[in-house]
């Protein structure tokens, strides 16, 4: 709630009307009656769909992915995000060099697809990532930690 995926954008669109190539995907606050009742993954190519959702009964069946009140809907996300991350790492757009990644934080991270991807993207040469990652609290999130301690990343603390 302190304005990463406000930051996201307006970069991205400076970067878009300056011509440069990018892709990828932010998260969005889904609202209803002024509360916030979720997430969506928006990419930057126009798609849409549900990350989360408040979930109303307590009890969690086992293949639910929870982070608080909120029930991650993987298989939308996966759907939405792996096939554009594919992309950006076979070069199939060859244009695409700038990849935003909003973001890497527990809900994602459910992924084990999600997680290659990144590691994928991370390791890929002649792309540069936009993403963002949360301030550690609590357990650390080992993909979150090993992306802050690499070499070749430099990390902005938003405010």
């Amino acid at each position: 709630g302190v304005g990463k995926t406000t930051l996201i954008q307006k970069v991205t669109q400076a970067l878009k009307s300056s011509g440069i190539p990018i892709d990828g995907f932010y998260t969005e606050e889904v609202r209803e009656g002024g509360r916030r009742t979720g997430f969506d993954v928006v990419t930057l190519s126009g798609k849409r769909g549900p990350l989360s959702r408040v979930s109303s009964d307590s009890s969690a069946s086992r293949r639910e992915y929870r982070v608080g009140q909120y029930v991650v809907d993987l298989v939308s996300f996966e759907q939405l995000v792996l096939p554009m991350l594919r992309n950006v790492n076979q070069g199939g757009d060859a244009q695409k060099n700038i990849c935003v990644i909003d973001e890497i934080g527990k809900m994602e991270l459910f992924s084990q697809a999600f997680i290659q991807a990144v590691r994928q993207t991370l390791t890929g040469s002649g792309t540069v990532v936009l993403g963002t990652i949360p301030i550690p609290k609590g357990k650390p999130l080992d993909l979150v930690e090993e992306i802050r301690s690499r070499k070749d990343v430099k990390v902005f603390n938003v405010s």
